[in-house]
């Protein structure tokens, strides 16, 4: 139950932030904020002892039991972890928003997208249900849309929104249709009980599609090649939403989807290759993309996602522990899984600090360019020792928390290279080489981040503000950061015996208790140790690369190197627009009777080929009532009067003759013994035939039609054919029974709705859905307008030219 209430309470208190910053101090709305994630965090954190200790919560709300679809919420040791990075880095965020951003921002709106992408996180970790995950998932992908476009006067911020948005969000389709296909094979939306159960559905041919359906939806979240495009785009928006939607949190998203269906498909081959191997090259094309990065906040967008891809392809590696039962290979490979979770919240550390350095550096300077920075340890030694403390970490130097996950990278790759699994020719080596390098391209844009910005001549005249030290207030949260780096490298096992043991039991629940499952984290292996002399290579080579960078960069210049996935999404994007505005040229036309031309011809096209290409055109008039003379002479009236209304020549007699129609229907219901729908028709048609003479009687004559008759036969040929169709299919409706009537679920009536009579129930309950729905639109619309009007009166017209 507790659990359930922290997803909603940033909802919750979403609402009342808007009331709040008409009232209070805008810069005071943050301390109010802040109170949020540090309830919730402390609320995790008295999770974890009980955790560790191998206890498991789980809460579910019933919600639609005909399709198994209930809010059930679940917490071991894996979501522990993704909820405390969530709350926990989320607290240093809004922290460091309170001093960053500016009162005349509007602070109400910021708070409430950001609170309403907190709850949304913590409700993809801690939903069990399949379609309550998608729901909150694809809720994140929104609101980081609504942070991204913050400052939407900004092109830039717009474009960047809608790029993530469209990646993101086309991903969490796929992922969507991948757990329906994982509900058509074992029957339940809950995770665990997939995960019990998905061994007896592994050669199900659907098992594969919905496995890479799934994993399309966690590499687009996750900024994975060839989807990392939207990242560096996405620096638009403020710097405490990169520091925390891009280093702690949605990115990770996709690494936590990647854990927690580990289970599932981990043993199946495939995801092992595919997950690692697009996680390596996700690693190595994100740090060599990076060191060319002029913008420090570019440099850390393509660094996140070289970060990210060395996460993913460790928790591929481990994935193959499924297939080596309980033998040692697969503690080895299991390992690899250890040493993700470990530089994912490492990972978190560093990164959100050097976030918030390039924030301060944006926020005191005016520019994060590092062409224009230099010489700044003087003016700004506590932001440089931020700065040095989160590079050398992220290099993987000691005395830092990425050096020792960074050497449990190398120890993973090593111990891989020589298992049974890579006896695929030389793909171990290349993996090794390739990780290798990524690392040298780590070392080198680590390097810069700290000698560029903070070393060399100093520019005043390049610099748009003053130089000077952050408030103490902006240095709190990146140096609370700093000092969990340099902790958590001298206490590492602290966070392996709470955090990391129960989430590897979580992700391999069938090695759970394993000796060797969780390793001690030590920092010295030895003078023989590969994984030391291999991080002993990045730094001689690192070295010398940044040293000779300027002989070197042309290399980025070279035409494969030149090649831009950007330039081919903008194109894509262009092209798709054309192809639009084509088609829609070819069918709007601005004439109605065009567009009932298209209507009745694509009804003509689709039921009437449906009809004769299952064959159910038979009719059995054998139950039929006979058909009364009265019967006769009302279908003679209404086909007279329906005939004439082609021929007539003004409105009025056009109206009068459908009038008769209505007034026939009438009749209709009162053979039928049927008074009370035989009124509702008679009054409204009473109503309509009204209104119809009173409207048209303003109107100029109705002139005559002259088309020519090749359009008339076709309009002619179209009517008939759609007439025909109508009565075929309601004969065939009639006369065949394919399905069990619908009635005899209705007749249930009084114990699904409380309502004896069926008709009262289907009207006053049932029929409620559909108006509710209508009304939701009504008020989106109505939204829409009351936005139109209040942008209207505002003269902001300056402020929307692109920046």
């Amino acid at each position: 139950m507790t659990i359930s209430l922290s997803i909603f309470i940033p909802f919750i208190v979403a609402i009342f932030v808007p009331f709040l910053y008409k009232r209070i101090q805008s810069r005071k709305i943050g301390w109010f904020v802040l109170l949020v994630p540090l309830l919730l965090f402390a609320t995790l954190a008295s999770f974890i002892p009980p955790i560790a200790k191998g206890e498991t919560y789980t809460h579910t709300f019933r919600w639609i039991e005909s399709a198994g679809i209930h809010f059930t919420t679940y917490l071991d040791g894996l979501s522990l972890i993704f909820g405390l990075l969530i709350t926990g880095v989320g607290s240093l965020v809004i922290l460091y928003s309170i001093y960053y951003l500016s009162e005349r921002e509007s602070l109400g709106r910021f708070y409430v997208y950001l609170l309403l992408f907190m709850g949304a996180m913590l409700g993809v970790v801690f939903s069990d249900n399949l379609m309550v995950l998608y729901v909150f998932w694809e809720l994140t992908s929104i609101s980081s849309f609504l942070l991204i476009a913050f400052w939407y006067h900004r092109k830039k911020s717009r474009y960047g929104a809608q790029k993530s948005m469209l990646i993101t969000v086309s991903g969490g389709i796929a992922m969507l249709a991948g757990f329906i296909m994982l509900h058509t094979m074992t029957g339940t939306y809950s995770v665990r009980e997939i995960v019990v159960t998905i061994g007896q559905y592994t050669d199900e041919p659907l098992f594969v599609f919905a496995m890479l359906l799934v994993l399309l939806g966690a590499f687009t979240k996750s900024a994975q090649f060839p989807f990392h495009i939207w990242l560096p785009d996405a620096m638009e928006a403020p710097t405490p939403v990169s520091a925390y939607l891009h280093s702690a949190t949605m990115v990770k998203a996709g690494i936590y989807l990647v854990a927690r269906f580990t289970p599932i498909f981990g043993g199946e081959m495939t995801w092992f290759y595919i997950v690692s191997s697009v996680g390596i090259f996700t690693l190595f094309w994100g740090s060599f993309n990076a060191v060319k990065q002029t913008d420090l906040k570019a440099l850390l967008a393509y660094s996140t996602i070289s970060q990210l891809g060395l996460v993913m392809s460790l928790f591929g590696l481990g994935s193959a522990a499924l297939n080596e039962g309980h033998s040692a290979n697969s503690i080895i490979y299991a390992q690899a899984t250890f040493a993700a979770l470990f530089h994912l919240i490492n990972h978190s550390t560093f990164k959100g600090a050097l976030f918030m350095v390039v924030g301060i550096l944006d926020h005191e300077l005016g520019t994060r360019d590092v062409r224009r920075l230099g010489g700044l340890m003087a003016f700004m030694p506590v932001t440089f020792s931020i700065a040095l403390i989160g590079s050398f970490s992220m290099a993987g130097l000691p005395p830092f928390n990425g050096f020792l996950s960074k050497e449990m990278f190398f120890e993973s790759l090593v111990n891989a290279r020589n298992l049974e699994l890579f006896d695929v020719g030389t793909m171990g080596t290349i993996f090794l080489i390739v990780a290798w390098l990524a690392s040298v391209f780590t070392f080198v844009y680590s390097m810069i981040i700290v000698f560029q910005t903070f070393f060399g001549e100093f520019q005043p005249e390049r610099i748009e503000k003053p130089s000077r030290e952050a408030p103490f207030g902006m240095l709190l949260a990146p140096s609370i950061l700093a000092i969990l780096v340099i902790g958590i490298f001298f206490f590492p096992n602290s966070i392996g015996n709470y955090l990391l043991r129960p989430a590897m039991a979580a992700v391999y629940p069938t090695l759970a208790g394993a000796e060797g499952l969780t390793p001690q984290i030590v920092a010295w292996h030895g003078f023989n140790s590969p994984a030391l002399l291999m991080t002993i290579g990045v730094i001689i080579l690192g070295a010398v690369l940044y040293k000779f960078y300027r002989y070197w960069r042309g290399i980025y210049t070279i035409a494969p190197m030149t090649w831009n996935l950007d330039a081919a999404f903008n194109a894509n994007l262009i092209l798709l627009e054309k192809a639009s505005h084509f088609f829609t040229r070819l069918y709007m036309k601005g004439y109605l009777k065009d567009y009932l031309v298209y209507i009745f011809s694509f009804f003509i096209v689709v039921v009437g080929g449906a009809i004769v290409y299952t064959g159910s055109y038979t009719f059995d008039f054998s139950n039929d009532a006979p058909v009364t003379a009265n019967e006769y002479l009302i279908v003679l009236a209404m086909t007279v009067a329906g005939l004439s209304m082609l021929f007539a020549k003004s409105r009025m007699t056009a109206i009068i003759l459908n009038g008769v129609l209505g007034y026939s229907i009438a009749f209709f219901f009162v053979v039928f013994r049927a008074p009370d729908l035989a009124l509702t028709q008679a009054v409204v048609e009473t109503v309509t035939t009204a209104l119809f003479l009173l409207c048209f009687y303003f109107l100029p004559d109705w002139k005559k039609e002259r088309s020519p008759i090749g359009t008339k036969v076709l309009n002619g040929l179209i009517a008939f054919a759609a007439g025909t169709i109508v009565t075929v299919l309601a004969l065939t409706v009639q006369g065949n029974k394919m399905f069990e009537s619908i009635s005899v679920y209705f007749e249930d009536s009084y114990q699904l709705a409380g309502g004896k009579n069926i008709v009262n129930t289907i009207l006053g309950d049932f029929r409620a859905f559909d108006t509710m729905l209508e009304v939701v639109v009504l008020f989106i619309a109505g939204i829409g307008v009351f936005t139109l009007i209040k942008l209207k009166t505002r003269k902001e017209g300056q402020d929307f030219e692109d920046q």
